[in-house]
């Protein structure tokens, strides 16, 4: 370990995530040369090869990606400490970028009051989180974190506070004849074309926002899809499709074309706070505070 740099360590976990040396060199505003050294300085303290560069392709040995799995949550932990430290001696401060999808939660927006009542040297900036890319944002780091729908798997993001469970809506045409029930069970999806969601959202991700099977087995008719809720709303209006909503969102989205008609026997929506593992921040970790602690 003498003479260990930090930088080796980036290096490598950069070129983890790129597998292309002239990318991670771009992410690390050093040249393409300068990767291929800190990564050979740090296979030799480890004693053999991590990564396999040929003309064609980049890629992990089996030890790199051991290597990977073990110093990913220690150099975010390494991260977070001196993150920490730097926090208690000058407070929380800087900018927090939030994504949000669909409209803006009540309970999003006080949480985001509580956090700079106990913060008022941080800012923040609220950034909408396209419904066809939910997880996009905080990978790419555009924003620090996000509150999005759930379910979410995504191996190198952190799920925080889970909040905002709400029963699930169906907004169809109103001149559909089943827009004039009080309320559609989970079998009656069957009798509509689903309007679903389309990448880059990952397919468990798009499968939970529009069912292709009801509790009981029956099968749903896929029906097109979109990348935003407007796109999906407009196609409900024309007859197209229907689309499950929540509650919140469909009061928010009324409109004379479209009926939300509630449905029964279905899990409840949900919404969860994100952010990516290794760019977990003091900023970050309070803000998760204060959006548990708005209940």
């Amino acid at each position: 370990m003498g003479g260990l740099e930090v930088r080796e360590l980036e290096a490598f976990l950069v070129l983890a995530e790129e597998l292309h040396f002239g990318r991670a060199g771009e992410r690390l505003y050093v040249s393409q040369s300068r990767v291929s050294q800190l990564l050979r300085a740090l296979e030799h303290r480890v004693g053999a090869r991590l990564v396999e560069r040929t003309s064609r392709k980049v890629e992990l040995t089996p030890l790199g990606k051991d290597f990977l799995a073990d110093l990913q949550p220690a150099y975010a932990a390494l991260r977070a400490t001196v993150e920490d430290a730097r926090a208690a001696a000058r407070g929380v401060d800087g900018l927090l970028r939030i994504g949000f999808q669909g409209s803006s939660n009540q309970h999003l927006m006080d949480a985001i009051a509580l956090f700079h009542r106990r913060f008022p040297d941080c800012s923040t900036e609220l950034v909408e989180v396209s419904l066809a890319d939910p997880f996009g944002p905080v990978q790419r780091n555009e924003v620090d974190t996000a509150v999005v729908l759930l379910p979410m798997g995504e191996s190198d993001l952190v799920l925080g506070q889970v909040f905002s469970e709400q029963p699930q809506t169906l907004a169809v045409c109103s001149g559909h004849p089943l827009a004039r029930r009080p309320a559609l069970s989970a079998e009656d999806l069957a009798n509509f074309s689903l309007i679903g969601v389309r990448g880059p959202a990952p397919q468990y991700w798009r499968r939970a926002q529009a069912l292709d099977v009801t509790p009981g087995g029956r099968m749903i008719v896929q029906g097109p899809e979109v990348g935003t809720l407007e796109e999906g709303l407009a196609l409900v209006a024309a007859d197209l499709g229907a689309m499950l909503l929540c509650h919140p969102t469909a009061a928010y989205h009324g409109r004379p074309s479209v009926t939300f008609v509630p449905v029964t026997g279905l899990a409840p929506s949900r919404l969860g706070l994100i952010w990516h593992r290794n760019r977990e921040t003091a900023r970050v970790r309070a803000f998760s505070q204060a959006v548990a602690a708005v209940g």
